[in-house]
C-alpha cells in the first residue's frame, strides 16, 4: 500500500472559476479517485488563493474588503467542486490563521538556514495613488517574447518578469506610468539551489512535457534571486521586527499551502501528514496537478522552499495541463468570454463535462470547447455508447428475466481482458495519461455494444432462453467492471449502475455479480441533449461578450 500525496492548483478567490481552470485541475480528482479504489492512501488537497493582487484587484473596483471577495468566491468555488463530484480530503483557502502561521514557520526556517536575505532596490510606486505597486498592477510589454504583461509573468511565454524588466509600464488601476522608490525586502536565494534543481529536473522522468522543456528553459538561464515580500496590505504578515507594514509576497506563500492545508488536514481529522510530506519505509509518491502557467512554481519555485526547510519530499509527478480555447478563441474574463462553471452545471450533468474535459481537454497540447463538440460528445459517446449498453441490457433483463441476473458464465478470455483492461488503464492514469486512459475503456465499451448487437438476445430469446441468458450474464458482468474502471472519470452515472446492481464500494480488480442477483430500479444514465441547443448556447455565448 502506497502513500500518495496530490495537490491540486489553488484558484484565485477573485471570479467565477470557467472551464479552462477546471481542466487543468480535473485530472487531480481522476488521480485521487482511483488510487483510493485500488487501495493506497490518499491525502488530496487544495484550496482557495484569497490573497494576492487579482482578489485585491477586484474588491476595490466592487468597494468591498478583500475578505469579503474572498469569501463569496470560496464559496461558490466549493459548490463547484461539490457539484462536479471532486473529493478533496480538504479544500481549504489562504486567509485561515493556520496557513498564515504555517507560512510564517516557513519563512523563518528559510531564514534561520540561510536562504533568505535583506535588499534594497527599487520599486514601481504610483504618484497618483501614492503607493507601491504589487508586482500585478504594473502592465506593459513583456521584454521576452513582445506580449503585453503584467509585472510578475508573462502568461504568452510563461517568462517570470520583474516590473522594472517591463516596456512602456503603466499603474493597472490609474493608467500612468509608475516612478520608482527604494524601498527594503526579503529575498529568496533561488540562485544556490540551481545545482540540486538541475540534478532533480534531470531524474524527472515522470513529469509532462511542457513542465520539463519550461523548467530547463530557465535553469539554462540561471536562477535569480527573488523578493519574498512587498509593500501590501492583505496578505500574511511577514514575522520579523521593523516589517510591519509589509507581506510575504504570494506567489511563496501560496505553494506552501500544500503543506499548510496537509497540516490543518491532519489536526482537524487526528491524522498524519507526515506519511505523504516524509521519506520512510513506506512508498510515497507526490502529484502536483495545475495548468501550464503554473509550471515554474511548482518545478522550481516550490522545490526550492522544501530542499531550503529541509527533510520534505519534493514533487515526483507534475501534470501540467495545456490551455482550453473556447469556440477558436482564448478564453477572457476581461471580456467575458468564456463558459461559467455556475452556469454550465446549472443546464449539464456533471459527468458529462468531467467526460469532455477528460476526452477532448488539453492534456498535452492546446484544444477547444465548442458547444457542437460538447453535445455531440454527449449524445454520442455518454448517450449513444455507455448508457445505451448499459440500460438496454439491464432493461432487457428486467423485462424478459423478472429482474434477475440470468444464469451464465464469463468465458476465461474475457476474464484475461478485463483484468488487462484494469492494467493498462491504471498504469496511463498513474502516468498521467488520462485521455488515453479514458479512450481504451471506452473502447471496450463500443466493443461490448457490437457483441451485444452481434448475438441478438432479443433474437436469442425466442429461439434459445438459455442462451439469452448467457449473454445477458455477461453483459452484466461487463457493467459492473465498468462502474469500477469509469468511476474515477464518470462518478455520478457509475455510482446510478451501484446501485442498480447492488455493488459495494468501488475497486481496482475485477468483480462479479451472482446469479438471481436482484436488479434494482433503473433509470435512464444519460438524457439525450436536443441539438438545436448548440445554437442557444453559442448566442448565449455571444450574447454575454462585453
Amino acid at each position: 500500500m502506497a502513500n500518495i500525496f496530490i495537490g491540486g492548483a489553488w484558484p484565485y478567490a477573485n471570479g467565477s472559476l470557467h472551464l479552462g481552470r477546471l481542466a487543468s485541475v480535473l485530472p487531480g480528482d481522476v488521480l485521487a479517485r482511483y488510487f483510493r479504489a485500488k487501495g493506497d492512501n490518499v491525502l488530496y488537497v487544495s484550496g482557495s488563493d484569497c490573497h494576492g493582487t487579482p482578489v485585491s484587484v477586484q474588491a476595490s473596483q466592487a468597494g468591498i474588503s478583500p475578505q469579503e471577495i474572498a469569501s463569496k468566491f470560496h464559496e461558490e468555488f466549493t459548490n463547484c467542486f461539490t457539484k462536479l463530484g471532486f473529493t478533496y480530503d480538504l479544500y481549504t483557502r489562504t486567509d485561515q490563521h493556520y496557513h498564515h502561521r504555517i507560512v510564517q514557520e516557513l519563512f523563518l526556517e528559510l531564514l534561520n538556514n540561510g536562504y533568505l536575505y535583506r535588499k534594497t532596490e527599487r520599486q514601481a510606486y504610483c504618484e497618483t495613488e501614492q503607493r507601491f505597486l504589487p508586482d500585478r498592477y504594473v502592465e506593459g510589454t513583456c521584454p521576452v517574447c513582445g506580449s503585453h504583461a503584467r509585472g510578475d509573468q508573462c502568461d504568452a511565454c510563461s517568462t517570470l518578469l520583474d516590473p522594472s524588466k517591463l516596456l512602456d509600464r503603466t499603474c493597472k488601476t490609474c493608467g500612468d506610468p509608475p516612478s520608482e522608490r527604494p524601498t527594503e525586502h526579503f529575498y529568496l536565494e533561488l540562485s544556490k539551489f540551481q545545482a540540486e534543481i538541475m540534478d532533480y529536473v534531470g531524474k524527472a522522468h515522470k513529469w509532462g512535457d511542457n513542465a520539463i522543456k519550461l523548467t530547463r528553459r530557465y535553469l539554462e538561464d540561471g536562477l535569480q534571486d527573488r523578493a519574498v515580500t512587498r509593500d501590501l496590505e492583505w496578505g500574511v504578515n511577514v514575522p520579523v521586527d521593523g516589517y510591519n507594514n509589509k507581506k510575504i509576497y504570494v506567489w511563496i506563500e501560496a505553494v506552501s499551502g500544500y503543506l499548510s492545508a496537509s497540516k490543518q488536514w491532519a489536526k482537524e481529522y487526528n491524522s498524519n501528514w507526515e506519511p505523504f510530506w516524509k521519506d520512510s519505509k513506506d512508498s510515497l509518491t507526490a502529484y502536483y496537478v495545475h495548468g501550464k502557467d503554473n509550471i515554474p512554481f511548482h518545478t522550481i519555485i516550490w522545490p526550492a522552499i522544501l530542499l531550503g526547510v529541509k527533510g520534505l519530499h519534493l514533487p515526483d509527478r507534475i501534470i501540467s495541463s495545456e490551455y482550453l480555447t473556447l469556440e477558436g478563441k482564448k478564453f477572457s474574463t476581461s471580456r467575458n468570454w468564456a463558459v461559467w462553471l455556475p452556469d454550465i452545471l446549472s443546464r449539464y450533468d456533471s459527468d458529462s463535462i468531467r467526460y469532455f474535459l477528460i476526452a477532448n481537454g488539453p492534456e498535452k497540447r492546446d484544444t477547444d470547447f465548442s458547444w457542437r463538440e460538447f453535445i455531440y460528445s454527449h449524445n454520442g459517446e455518454l448517450l449513444g455508447a455507455f448508457g445505451n449498453f448499459v440500460n438496454r441490457t439491464l432493461a432487457f433483463i428486467n423485462k424478459s428475466f423478472n429482474g434477475h441476473v440470468p444464469n451464465g458464465r464469463l468465458e476465461g478470455e474475457y476474464v484475461t481482458d478485463i483484468n488487462h483492461l484494469y492494467q493498462q488503464s491504471g498504469a496511463l492514469i498513474e502516468d498521467g495519461q488520462l485521455k488515453e486512459a479514458l479512450e481504451l475503456i471506452f473502447r471496450f465499451v463500443r466493443q461490448s455494444n457490437k457483441f451485444f448487437d452481434e448475438q441478438k438476445p432479443w433474437a436469442q430469446f425466442k429461439q434459445n432462453k438459455e442462451l439469452c441468458g448467457n449473454t445477458l450474464y455477461h453483459c452484466v458482468q461487463i457493467i459492473a467492471n465498468l462502474a469500477n474502471l469509469l468511476q474515477p472519470f464518470l462518478p455520478f452515472s457509475c455510482e446510478k449502475i451501484r446501485g442498480f446492481l447492488n455493488l459495494g464500494p468501488a475497486s481496482w480488480s475485477f468483480i462479479s455479480v451472482p446469479v438471481n442477483q436482484q436488479i434494482n430500479k433503473i433509470d435512464l444514465l444519460f438524457e439525450r441533449i436536443d441539438p438545436k441547443q448548440i445554437d442557444e448556447e453559442v448566442h448565449r455565448l455571444h450574447k454575454q461578450k462585453q
